[in-house]
C-alpha cells in the first residue's frame, strides 16, 4: 500500500547555486525513479541553522512531498547519508 511522505533536506550553501540545483535535481530523480508520484517540490531557500552543522551556520532547505511504497524512504535515507553536500535530512510519513 502506498503512503504519502515528506522529505526535508538541508544542503550545504558551499555547493553554490549550480551545485545546489544539481543535487536537488538528482534527489528528485531518485525519488521519481521509485515513487508512485511526486506531489510537490518546494525550495524553501537559505535559512540560518539553529546550531552549526559541519562548520556551517546556514543551510539551503528543499522539501519534497511524494507517494510511494514503504521501502523507498529507507533507500532515500541510505543514499542521502553518503551524499556529499547534504547536511541533514528527515523523512516522515504524513496523512495517517
Amino acid at each position: 500500500m502506498a503512503n504519502q511522505y515528506q522529505l526535508i533536506v538541508i544542503l550545504s550553501p558551499e555547493l553554490g547555486e549550480e551545485g545546489i540545483n544539481n543535487l536537488s535535481e538528482s534527489i528528485k530523480a531518485k525519488i521519481e525513479a521509485s515513487a508512485v508520484s511526486v506531489d510537490a517540490i518546494d525550495s524553501m531557500g537559505k535559512k540560518t541553522l539553529a546550531y552549526e552543522i559541519a562548520d556551517q551556520t546556514e543551510g539551503f532547505y528543499v522539501k519534497y512531498t511524494f507517494t510511494s511504497e514503504s521501502d523507498l524512504p529507507k533507500e532515500i535515507e541510505r543514499v542521502l547519508k553518503i551524499t556529499e553536500g547534504v547536511l541533514r535530512y528527515i523523512v516522515v510519513r504524513i496523512g495517517e
